[in-house]
C-alpha cells in the first residue's frame, strides 16, 4: 500500500499535496478510515464517534471531501457535513458541535491545485507526531474494524454569525469605510455575511468563491496579491484594507496609504488593545516577528513569548502558558481573549475593526512611535524537502561558530552585534533561517537600524545559506 501514498504528503501540520498527482481517492478514504479508528480507540464511552467536516472552494474538493467521508463512515463515525466555507468556520463547529474530531479540506494559501487535510482531535490540533502515526496505520492496513456510519448536514453558518454577535457591538459606531478582499477563497461570503449582520458595511472585493482563484492568488503575505486591495482602498479613502487568504485563518492588512501592516504589526495592536484591559497578559509571537513586537509588549506590560512558527504549534503553546493573544508575521492571529484561541481571520478583522472604530486616528497613525526599523517580507528560497533541514542545522552551526547569538528553537535566529557606538537603544539586528513545514522552501527574514545594515547581513546570511546548500546538494 505504501507505494501508492506519497510520503512527503504527511507534514507538520496537516497532509497536503497536488491534489491531482498526490491525493488519490484510496489515500483520502484511507485518512478518513484510519483517523476515525484513532478517534475511536482514544475515547470512552459507547456514544457513536461525532466527526465535523467542511471543504473550502477548490475544484478538488468535492472529490476529497467524498472519498474522506467513505472512510469516515466506514469506520463507524457519524459525520456532521457542516459545508463549503472557511477553516475557522470547521474550528467552529468542533467547539459549537462538541465533536470528537473535526477535518477541513483544503489547500490553505497553496496554489489552486493543491489541497489537503486539516484535523483536530476534540477541541485541539492534531499535527506531528498524530499525523506520522495515521500515515503508518495507513500504510500497513491497520484502519480498524469496518463499522456502518453516518452523514447528516448541519449548517453552523448562522451560529457563527450569532456568536459574533455576541462578542461585538457597533451599533454606536460611525460608518467606517472599509474593503475585504478575500481572493475568491472560502472566507468571502461568510465574513460578508457576519459584518453586515453586525451594522458594518464593507466594500466587498473578490469575496465570491471560485477554486479557480482567477483574479490573484489568495496569499495576502505576498505583495502582488494585495495590489488590486491596495488600490481600491487608496481609490476609496477606505480606513483599512482587509484581506484573507484561501481559508481564511490568515488576515492581511492594508492602512489608509495603501502601506501592508504586516501581522507583527498588527499583533503590536492587538497587544496595546488587550494589555490595557488585561494587564501583564502573557502573548506570544514566532521567529519571524519583529524584535519591536516583543519590545512594546513588554514595555506595555505584557509577558512576551517568543515561539515556534505553525498553528498548531502555536495553539498547542498558547495552553501550556495561558497566553491570551498569539499571531505570526504570515498572518495567523489567535485570541482565547474573548474567543476559543484558534486562528480566524474573519474574527481578527472584526477586532481590527473594532479598535478602528474606537480610535479615530488612522491606522499608520497608531503605529507612529512603533521605533523605525528596514525590514524584510518573508522570503523563500526553493530548497529540496531532503536537505532542508541539514542546510538550517549547518547555517545554525556556522554562526554559532562565529560568535553569533542564535536562537534554535525553530530554524536559526541569528543576533549580530548593534553598530558601533549604537549603545544599549541601538536598534536590533537579525537574519532568520528556517525550513518550512508545508513545502520545500526555506524562509529567511531580516531586520536592522538601516537600510544598508539590512542588506549587509541578508548578504551575510544568503551566501552562508547557498554555500552549504550547495555541500548538500552535491
Amino acid at each position: 500500500m505504501s507505494a501508492a501514498f506519497p510520503g512527503h504528503v504527511f507534514r507538520e501540520y496537516d497532509i497536503r499535496g497536488v491534489a491531482e498527482r498526490d491525493l488519490g481517492d484510496a489515500l483520502a478514504r484511507g485518512v478518513g478510515r484510519g483517523f476515525g479508528a484513532m478517534l475511536a480507540e482514544q475515547r470512552s464511552g459507547g456514544e457513536p464517534l461525532r466527526v465535523a467536516v467542511a471543504r473550502d472552494c477548490r475544484l478538488s474538493s468535492p472529490r476529497l471531501f467524498a472519498a474522506l467521508v467513505k472512510g469516515l463512515v466506514e469506520s463507524g463515525a457519524h459525520v456532521v457535513d457542516v459545508g463549503v466555507g472557511p477553516t475557522p468556520m470547521l474550528y467552529f463547529a468542533a467547539h459549537h458541535l462538541e465533536t470528537d474530531g473535526a477535518v477541513m479540506i483544503t489547500g490553505s494559501h497553496n496554489p489552486g491545485d493543491e489541497n489537503g487535510f486539516k484535523m483536530m482531535r476534540g477541541k485541539g490540533s492534531f499535527f506531528g507526531p498524530d499525523i506520522q502515526a495515521l500515515r503508518a496505520r495507513i500504510e500497513r492496513g491497520d484502519l480498524g474494524p469496518e463499522r456502518q456510519g453516518r452523514v447528516e448536514i448541519e449548517s453552523v453558518e448562522d451560529a457563527y454569525v450569532a456568536e459574533m454577535k455576541k462578542r461585538f457591538d457597533f451599533s454606536k459606531t460611525p460608518k467606517l469605510g472599509f474593503v475585504v478582499d478575500a481572493g475568491n477563497g472560502a472566507g468571502g461570503p461568510l465574513a460578508v455575511k457576519t459584518m453586515k449582520a453586525l451594522g458594518l458595511e464593507p466594500e466587498p472585493l473578490f469575496c465570491e468563491m471560485d477554486g479557480r482563484f482567477p483574479n490573484h492568488h489568495p496569499d495576502p503575505t505576498v505583495l502582488e496579491n494585495v495590489a488590486a486591495l491596495v488600490e481600491r482602498v487608496k481609490a476609496t479613502g477606505a480606513r483599512v484594507g482587509i484581506a484573507y487568504d484561501g481559508d481564511a485563518d490568515r488576515l492581511g492588512a492594508i492602512d489608509e496609504n495603501g502601506d501592508v501592516v504586516w501581522g507583527d504589526k498588527l499583533m503590536i495592536l492587538f497587544s496595546r488593545a488587550l494589555l490595557a484591559q488585561r494587564a501583564g497578559a502573557t502573548i506570544l509571537g514566532e521567529v519571524k516577528c519583529s524584535q519591536t513586537l516583543y519590545d512594546d509588549i513588554a514595555k506595555h506590560g505584557g509577558n512576551p513569548v517568543v515561539w515556534k512558527t505553525g498553528h498548531s504549534l502555536i495553539k498547542t503553546k498558547m495552553k501550556e502558558t495561558g497566553a491570551l493573544l498569539a499571531g505570526e508575521m504570515s498572518g495567523h492571529l489567535f485570541f482565547a481573549d474573548r474567543y476559543f484561541g484558534y486562528d480566524d481571520a474573519i474574527y481578527a478583522s472584526l477586532r481590527l475593526l473594532e479598535i478602528l472604530a474606537n480610535d479615530p486616528r488612522p491606522l499608520s497613525g497608531m503605529l507612529a512611535d512603533v521605533p523605525k526599523t528596514f525590514t524584510t517580507p518573508e522570503l523563500r528560497v526553493d530548497c529540496p524537502d531532503a536537505i532542508k533541514f541539514q542546510v538550517v542545522a549547518a547555517v545554525t552551526a556556522r554562526f554559532k561558530a562565529a560568535g553569533n547569538a542564535v536562537l534554535d528553537i525553530d530554524g536559526a535566529r541569528i543576533s549580530f552585534a548593534p553598530t558601533a557606538g549604537g549603545g544599549e537603544a541601538a536598534p536590533p539586528k537579525w537574519g532568520l533561517v528556517r525550513a518550512s513545514n508545508t513545502g520545500p522552501v526555506l524562509v529567511m527574514r531580516f531586520e536592522a537600524g538601516t537600510s544598508e545594515e539590512l542588506d549587509a547581513i541578508r548578504r551575510e546570511v544568503e551566501g552562508v545559506v547557498a554555500e552549504e546548500r550547495a555541500k548538500l546538494a552535491s
